[in-house]
C-alpha cells in the first residue's frame, strides 16, 4: 500500500494542513508509535491486534474447515466485528468457491428469505460471538438451526463456531462437537478480520488465507516511527490534522466492486475507535465510480468539512467496450473498462482538489490476499496511531455496550438502568 497526501498539501484546501505542520506533528508520531510499539511487545489488549500476522494460526482454521470443503455456501452469523471482516475478504477476493452471505441484522424479512434461497444442506454456517451471549447473533442462529431442521438437515454436520473460552456458545459447541476455534485473547471484534474471526470463510472457499497474514506481516516489519516514511501513519496522522482543522467527515471511496465492504469495514473501525470525548470523523461510505453520481456533488460544493480517501488497485480484470456506429459513443468503442475507471478516478481526484477539497489517494499493487492483507492491517495502524493522537481509549466502545445493555433489558434478559431511557423518550407526533 502506498499513500498519496499531495492533494492534502495544497494552499486552496479547505480544511488546509501544509509540510511544517507535518513536520511537527512527526515529533507526536514518533512518540505514538513507542507507545503502539510497547503495546505489542507486551500484547497488550488492543495492540495485540497488530501481533495477528504472528499469532494467527492459520493450520487450526484450515483443520476446522476441512469438513465443509464441499459446501456450495457460506453463511455467517455474526454482528459488527464479528461479520465485516470475513465480509470484507470473502468479497474482495471472489473467486469460483462458496458463495459468502452474512446474517448481521435481525429482520425477520431478510433472514427468512435468505435462509429460503439457500441449499442448507450444503451451506457452512459460521457462528460468531466472543462472549456467546450476543443477542442479534444467538437470536440468528437459533432461527437458522430450526430452519436446518425442519429441512431434514443435521444443523451439527453444518456449523463450526468461533467465541471465547466460556460462555453458551462454547457449552454448546462442546456438547454437540462442533467444530471450534478461539476468538484472539485482546483482539477487539473490529480489529480480528486477520484471525479466526475473519478467515474461516475464506478458508472454505479455498483462498490463501497465509498470503493474507504474509502480506499483513510485511507491513507489519515497516512501522517506523516517522509518518514520512510509514504509509499507515501517514494516513492516520493527515486523517487525524484533518479533523482537527475542520474536517470532521472522512469519505472512504474505493475504485474496485470488491472493495465495496471494505469500506462499510473500515467506518466501524474509525467510527466505534475513534468516536470518543466528543470528537472523532464521522466516516461515509462510497463507491467510484458509482458515487460519482450521487454523493460528489455534495463533497466538492457543500460544507467544507470533509476529507475523501480514494483507493484503487493498480493492477485489474479487463473487458473490452465493443465497436459502435453511434458517433457520440465512438470514443467509448475498443476501450477498455478498467481505463475507463481510472479515467473516472482521475477526473474525481482533479476534481475534488480543484475545488479545495482535501483528498488521499491510497493505492494497493492488486486485488489479491497478498494485497488485501496488507491493506487491511496498514489502516488498522493507521487507525491506532489515530487514537494515540487524539489521546482516546481507542480499544473501547461504551456507547454500543449501553445500547446492547438496554435493548436486552427490553427483552428481558435482566434488569437494566439503561431501560429507563426508553420510557422517558420524549415524543412529539405528526400524523
Amino acid at each position: 500500500m502506498n499513500v498519496d497526501i499531495g492533494n492534502v498539501l495544497t494552499e486552496n484546501n479547505t480544511p488546509s494542513l501544509n509540510t511544517t505542520q507535518l513536520e511537527r506533528l512527526d515529533e507526536r508520531v514518533g512518540a505514538a508509535h513507542e507507545r503502539i510499539a510497547d503495546g505489542r511487545t507486551n500484547d497488550e489488549f488492543g495492540y495485540a491486534a497488530l501481533n495477528l500476522p504472528e499469532t494467527t494460526d492459520t493450520s487450526l482454521v484450515r483443520e476446522a474447515c476441512e469438513p465443509f470443503s464441499d459446501c456450495t455456501s457460506v453463511l455467517t452469523v455474526g454482528i459488527g466485528g464479528s461479520a465485516l471482516g470475513a465480509k470484507t475478504i470473502s468479497e474482495a477476493l471472489g473467486g469460483d468457491g462458496a458463495e459468502h452471505h452474512v446474517l448481521d441484522n435481525v429482520d425477520p424479512e431478510h433472514t427468512r428469505t435468505l435462509l429460503e434461497s439457500l441449499s442448507l444442506a450444503e451451506t457452512a454456517v459460521h457462528v460468531v460471538s466472543r462472549s456467546g451471549t450476543t443477542a442479534e447473533t444467538l437470536a440468528n442462529f437459533l432461527v437458522v438451526r430450526e430452519t436446518m431442521e425442519r429441512a431434514g438437515v443435521d444443523w451439527t454436520d453444518q456449523t463450526v463456531v468461533t467465541t471465547g473460552s466460556d460462555g453458551p456458545l462454547r457449552r454448546l459447541a462442546e456438547s454437540h462437537d462442533l467444530p471450534a476455534l478461539d476468538v484472539p485473547d485482546g483482539v477487539p471484534g473490529r480489529f480480528g478480520a486477520l484471525s479466526t474471526v475473519g478467515l474461516v470463510p475464506a478458508a472454505i472457499q479455498g483462498h490463501d488465507i497465509d498470503a493474507l497474514l504474509d502480506g499483513a506481516q510485511a507491513r507489519a516489519d515497516s512501522l517506523t516511527g516517522s509518518l514520512f516514511d510509514c504509509p499507515a501513519y501517514a494516513y492516520g496522522a493527515v486523517a487525524y490534522a484533518l479533523d482537527e482543522r475542520g474536517a470532521g467527515t472522512n469519505v472512504m471511496m474505493p475504485y474496485a466492486e470488491g472493495l465495496e465492504s471494505f469500506a462499510e469495514w473500515f467506518a466501524q473501525l474509525w467510527a466505534e475507535s475513534l468516536g470518543k470525548d466528543g470528537g472523532g470523523q464521522t466516516p461515509v461510505r462510497a463507491l467510484g465510480a458509482t458515487d460519482q453520481h450521487s454523493q460528489l456533488q455534495l463533497y466538492r460544493a457543500g460544507p467544507r468539512d470533509k476529507m475523501v480517501t480514494l483507493v484503487r488497485p493498480r493492477e485489474r480484470g479487463s473487458l473490452t467496450v465493443p465497436e459502435t456506429e453511434i458517433d457520440d459513443l465512438a470514443y467509448l468503442g475498443g476501450r477498455d473498462l478498467g481505463e475507463l475507471l481510472r479515467a473516472e478516478f482521475d477526473a474525481t481526484e482533479a476534481s475534488l482538489a480543484a475545488a479545495g477539497c482535501p483528498n488521499v489517494r491510497i493505492e494497493i499493487e492488486r486485488l489479491d490476499a497478498e494485497c488485501l492483507g496488507a491493506l487491511l492491517y496498514e489502516m488498522e495502524a493507521a487507525c491506532i496511531l489515530a487514537g494515540e493522537l487524539y489521546g482516546v481509549e481507542t480499544f473501547t466502545q461504551p456507547a454500543v455496550e449501553w445500547g446492547k445493555r438496554a435493548a436486552r433489558g427490553l427483552l428481558g434478559g435482566g434488569e437494566f438502568e439503561e431501560v429507563a431511557a426508553v420510557a422517558e423518550k420524549h415524543r412529539f407526533v405528526v400524523e
